[in-house]
């Protein structure tokens, strides 16, 4: 009986050794495969263009989130972003040589891209004070873009009355490689600096809107639900998104994974998604893998903080929202901005506008045969708990468009039409373009004769010709970088300001 009872024993004590070898050697061969692919990458990136100055000089003046103290002041960031231009100045645009190489540089000093020849220069932050203050808008801009990219929006919320402060985000508006440094921690501090200024500077009693485009909207939705448990930050009174990144690829979530091999100068091409020309004055063009891993951070604290409040009963208290996207996104995934941040939602006062593609007949045989199904389900839901808008063909014949509009937890559209309709060749919108008119003249199609802009309009180039030939990708040249229908969202702006603050037309 002993004997049998020590044969199982021992035979049970066995199988465990090998269901733990098993285990181990699996472990083993998925790290060495990920060390492959890791390897394999890092010698891959090698083919990327040299780095430049702008991607490896380190500007030791830009704003951390440890500058942040419970006193500081917008004059401190301001103050701090001086001696950070100033740096830029004497660290980059002082060595860019003025060579027909660098003719089209942002960093050539007075050349046609050089965001400071005409001032004032929309890459730093920016006040718009109206003689008579009747509210106080606070504006986040994107990931490597600028200030300049909610400027519209910063001029019609000004005209209606609004003091505006448009804030330059931590790590933009200088180099690309200041991405490479930081942390979406350095944004969160620096926006609740700016929301307590403008609160200061219009008084308890007038509304406050913060208006976030793309990574500026996961900003604008942290500060909102930081908002919500700290008495020190005011609550905005109303949120305005574009293109809002509340949430993106699950791979930039092992972006950062170069660091195990990008610290040696033979892989440092390997920090770099992409390196390109930095000719557009007001946004990079190049783009670090910190970046999207940061992109990843704030938009996981902001899911996992939402949920957080919706358990303990508290996104009752959360301002209402608007938000404009298109269904088609490159850059960010707009189901999540649908299920998870406004399926969420229990305030009152959403609304959700959605610039459908281009259903004209004569393209859709191009567009994936699921694409269509899925809006169709969203606009069939009887349960949504926001108001939501589509912008979309007024029928399959035709380029004119419409807006079908339900309530919330309604099954009933109306339909309005817009008087607009698709421009030739264009078959959707895209993420960048959403915040921008027609006739911006840096990326819109229209040509603006007030303009002081003299550098290259991007919104009017349509290059032609042998791929693989120009050391910019197609790809980006041909991305849609305005929205013709931003008179709509402009309407739809003014007429939520104007209830806001009570003022008529």
């Amino acid at each position: 009986m002993r004997n049998r009872f020590s044969k199982r024993k021992n035979g049970r004590h066995s199988g465990i050794w090998w269901l733990i070898g098993l285990i181990v050697g699996i472990v083993e061969n998925a790290a060495l495969v990920a060390l492959t692919i890791l390897l394999v990458w890092a010698f891959h990136s090698r083919k990327m263009p040299a780095l430049g100055i702008w991607h490896t000089t380190p500007l030791t003046s830009e704003f951390t989130s440890s500058d942040a103290t419970p006193h500081s002041t917008l004059q401190d960031y301001l103050e701090q972003e001086d001696r950070l231009f100033g740096e830029l100045k004497a660290k980059i645009v002082d060595h860019v040589a003025p060579t027909a190489e660098f003719d089209y540089s942002r960093y050539r000093a007075d050349g046609p891209q050089d965001p400071a020849r005409v001032p004032p220069d929309w890459n730093r932050t920016f006040e718009l004070v109206p003689e008579t203050i009747q509210g106080g808008a606070l504006l986040f801009h994107g990931l490597t873009d600028s200030p300049y990219s909610l400027r519209r929006i910063g001029e019609i919320l000004h005209a209606k009355g609004f003091y505006v402060l448009g804030l330059r985000m931590p790590g933009h508006g200088t180099i690309p490689g200041a991405l490479t440094k930081v942390n979406w921690e350095d944004w969160v501090a620096a926006s609740h600096i700016a929301a307590r200024h403008v609160r200061e500077r219009i008084g308890a009693d007038r509304p406050f809107v913060i208006a976030g485009y793309s990574n500026g909207g996961a900003v604008a939705v942290k500060y909102s639900l930081d908002a919500l448990s700290d008495a020190d930050l005011p609550p905005a009174d109303k949120l305005l998104l574009f293109s809002p990144e509340i949430g993106i690829t699950a791979f930039s979530a092992i972006a950062n994974s170069h660091k195990l091999l990008s610290f040696m100068p033979y892989f440092a091409q390997f920090k770099w998604l992409s390196i390109q020309p930095e000719y557009d004055p007001f946004k990079y063009n190049s783009f670090p893998k910190n970046a999207a891993q940061q992109g990843h951070e704030i938009t996981t604290a902001v899911l996992d903080q939402l949920q957080e409040k919706r358990k303990a009963g508290k996104l009752a208290g959360f301002p209402p929202v608007t938000t404009f996207l298109s269904w088609v996104d490159a850059t960010v995934e707009t189901s999540v901005t649908i299920d998870r941040f406004y399926g969420q939602l229990e305030n009152p006062g959403n609304e959700l506008v959605i610039f459908d593609v281009n259903r004209y007949d004569q393209m859709e045989s191009f567009y994936p045969a699921w694409d269509a199904a899925t809006l169709g389900a969203l606009e069939n839901r009887a349960d949504l708990p926001y108001q939501l808008t589509i912008i979309a063909n007024a029928t399959p014949e035709s380029s004119q468009v419409v807006q079908r509009t339900k309530a919330p937890r309604s099954l009933d559209a109306e339909t309005t039409a817009l008087g607009m309709a698709w421009p030739s060749a264009v078959y959707s919108l895209a993420h960048v373009a959403i915040p921008f008119a027609p006739d911006d003249p840096v990326y819109g199609a229209d040509e603006d004769p007030s303009s002081t802009y003299e550098g290259v309009p991007f919104g009017r180039i349509q290059p032609r010709g042998e791929t693989h030939y120009l050391t910019v990708p197609l790809s980006q040249l041909m991305r849609l970088r305005y929205n013709p229908f931003f008179s709509y969202v402009e309407k739809r702006v003014v007429e939520q300001i104007e209830e806001l603050s009570g003022q008529s037309r």
